[in-house]
């Protein structure tokens, strides 16, 4: 079909797939320009470039042709959030009817046009290369991290030189009381990172990443304190800690300043020095960087270089391509980089998946002989021979997976349903239902109005067969599945008297913020009877049907609102949660509403804010689990569509099934078996990183 288009057919058909949700009109925007800049653009270059700008407003980098060609429908939204796949009978072509008959090398050879398409380096807006079609910033900053992070890889790290016997030394006070047997693999990742100028410590929940950080910082620093200089006293080094959202921050600022406290240091020289030089703050990538309003760029560069010795970037599933490249380029060249995150999340909402695709080969090691040798020498932990490999990578010899977890034990139902959800076996997931365990439950829904959704969201819990509703909203017995009527609650029990202190407002605050974090609703979608938009209005009429709420008006006592956008101003990041409740007015003669939000900063603060001055908040009974990592809940539960979406993934169950700490309830609609078929669903983003052997 695609043969018998003119140009403005195209961009006619392009402008009605954005006007159905199965493209952005920026994307047909971006072909009509093209079309006007370039007058005898080869129709199926058009369309490609539609369809690269389209992927990367779904996270890919870039758009991959034979992938394309052999399944079309993954190039647009198909179905978009909230609706169900258009019938055959549609009117308008499909992407499989348009493409008919375009092989791979006719479509490859529209692409050499020189005004539109280079190969590599040139001014042309769109890059092809091996396969994929790029806009050529995003080419860029492929070709700029991949060159970022083998020149790290390339440089030596200081502790390379150190007596093999200093390390093991330094290792063996901070791990000490350790128990033996198996290999320990944050020891591993203490000595593996210390001797590389980049390098990647991943694990599930659980696993240990923050304290092992923490004990590497501790090594590094008490190296560096204890290594004579031949000029001047031992320098601490300069290090920084980050994170890509302000709720990842806040988080690991609380994390962080619990394990410096809690080191073992006492068999170290100069012990007390070395925790006085870790860092306990943690800032965004963002206000690290310098953000400049109005532009992509920030004010540190190559040019102007961050002022460090060692940068640790949390929850690095989340950081984008675009993010992973201006870190690099503001490295100072010597400086190390240290990443930590869970492989297996979802990756950012934006184009890249950097961390994932930096450790598509870390379960099966692939360490060196030599390098295992000298982890052995220096940590005392013998590399089992399976994950020895000759042919290791730079890259491998950087990256190290932590794989016992401490959150969940052999018998938790929630692990074993994440580890059987991440190897993508429908049939081990369905094993682990069968198995009843305690934490975790599963839900069938026939409709909206479904009385089990009823008693989870308000109780936390499901009603028994004939079960009165007004029984519905009692505690539930096992395991405080908590719903919104606990923290509401507390809300109402622990409402201080008009006259009360500020530090009892204060209290009282930190107590219903806490309640709240014990039982949360996670989506895949935002639109559509399913997604955030759709349950937050649900929800917030049942708890009002409830008597728990009064939401006649925007603002009312006890709703919860999740920020959207930075606020430097009010100290918000996008991703915190505040809860609206009442302070004395400024007269003490009646009540004023305010949000209270954690103060983020790892003390016990509390930051009042007015409502009219949150210019970027939402309702937030129902949350996205894109927007839920970086978070712990005591009870998640994880909402499915009532239809199987391009979103509906792997990565998606896992992330939204490790949200939960203690209890984890998975609603399905009756009938349909989405968990089993979204289990064996990827999250494959197209990108050139995965295929460079760093």
């Amino acid at each position: 079909m695609l043969a018998s288009l003119t140009a403005p057919d195209l961009l006619a058909l392009l402008n009605d797939w954005a006007d159905r949700g199965w493209l952005r009109a920026l994307d047909a925007a971006f072909a009509r320009f093209l079309a006007q800049e370039v007058p005898d653009a080869p129709v199926p270059a058009l369309l490609a470039a539609a369809l690269a700008s389209h992927q990367l407003g779904r996270g890919h980098a870039c758009l991959d042709l034979a992938a394309t060609l052999q399944d079309p429908a993954l190039a647009l939204s198909l179905p978009p959030e909230g609706a169900r796949l258009p019938l055959a009978e549609e009117a308008v072509p499909l992407p499989d009817a348009v493409l008919e008959g375009l092989t791979l090398e006719r479509w490859q050879a529209a692409l050499t046009h020189p005004t539109l398409v280079a190969a590599g380096v040139g001014a042309t807006p769109l890059v092809h290369r091996d396969g994929r079609l790029y806009l050529r910033r995003y080419w860029q900053y492929e070709q700029d991290v991949r060159e970022g992070l083998a020149r790290r890889l390339a440089v030596p790290a200081p502790t390379r030189a150190l007596p093999e016997a200093a390390l093991r030394h330094t290792l063996d006070v901070l791990f000490a009381g350790r128990p033996t047997g198996d290999t320990d693999w944050q020891r591993v990742a203490c000595a593996l990172a210390a001797r590389s100028g980049f390098a990647i410590i991943t694990g599930g929940p659980g696993t240990g990443k923050t304290t092992t950080v923490v004990r590497l910082l501790a090594l590094l620093q008490g190296l560096a304190l204890s290594t004579p200089h031949p000029d001047a006293e031992p320098r601490p080094l300069r290090i920084r800690l980050a994170a890509p959202t302000g709720k990842a921050a806040a988080r690991l600022n609380e994390s962080i300043a619990n394990a410096v406290a809690s080191l073992p240091l006492g068999g170290l020289a100069g012990g007390e020095a070395v925790r006085e030089h870790i860092p306990r703050q943690v800032t965004t990538l963002h206000r690290l960087l310098g953000t400049r309003p109005g532009s992509r760029q920030f004010r540190h560069d190559r040019h102007h270089p961050l002022a460090l010795d060692v940068l640790v970037i949390d929850e690095a599933s989340m950081v984008d391509l675009e993010m992973m490249a201006a870190v690099l380029d503001a490295l100072p060249e010597r400086a190390r980089l240290v990443l930590l995150g869970d492989k297996d999340q979802l990756a950012s909402v934006e184009a890249g998946a950097v961390l994932g695709e930096l450790c598509r080969r870390a379960a099966d090691g692939h360490y060196t002989p030599a390098t295992a040798q000298w982890l052995t020498a220096v940590s005392g932990q013998a590399i089992p021979p399976a994950l020895v490999d000759d042919a290791g990578t730079p890259l491998d010899q950087a990256v190290v997976m932590l794989r016992h977890s401490h959150r969940f034990s052999a018998a938790s139902g929630i692990g074993q349903l994440a580890g059987a959800v991440n190897a993508g076996n429908p049939r081990s997931v369905e094993a682990v239902w069968r198995q009843d365990h305690e934490d975790i439950a599963r839900v069938s829904l026939t409709d909206a109005t479904d009385p089990a959704f009823t008693a989870l969201v308000v109780a936390g819990g499901t009603p028994a067969q004939g079960q009165a509703q007004a029984d519905l909203f009692a505690e539930p017995a096992t395991l405080a599945r908590h719903g919104y009527a606990h923290y509401l609650q507390v809300l109402r029990d622990g409402h201080p008297a008009l006259h009360a202190g500020r530090d009892a407002f204060d209290a009282w605050a930190r107590r219903v913020l806490a309640a709240h974090t014990a039982f949360q609703v996670l989506c895949a979608l935002r639109r559509g009877p399913w997604g955030v938009e759709g349950l937050n209005l649900r929800i917030a009429r049942l708890l009002r049907e409830a008597g728990l709420i009064d939401d006649a008006h925007e603002w009312y006592l006890g709703r919860p609102v999740l920020v959207t956008r930075n606020d430097y101003g009010l100290g918000l990041m996008n991703g915190d949660i505040g809860i609206t409740l009442a302070l004395p007015s400024t007269d003490a003669r009646g009540w004023t509403l305010r949000v209270a939000f954690p103060a983020g900063d790892g003390d016990a603060g509390i930051r009042w804010v007015l409502p009219s001055r949150l210019q970027a908040v939402e309702t937030v009974f129902a949350l996205t689990v894109h927007k839920s990592q970086g978070s712990e809940f005591g009870h998640a539960a994880l909402v499915l569509p009532d239809t199987l979406n391009p979103i509906l993934t792997r990565e998606l169950l896992y992330t939204g099934i490790t949200r939960a700490r203690h209890c984890l309830t998975v609603t399905e609609p009756a009938g349909r078996h989405l968990l089993g078929q979204a289990v064996q669903r990827r999250v494959l983003r197209a990108s050139g990183l995965a295929d460079t052997r760093l």
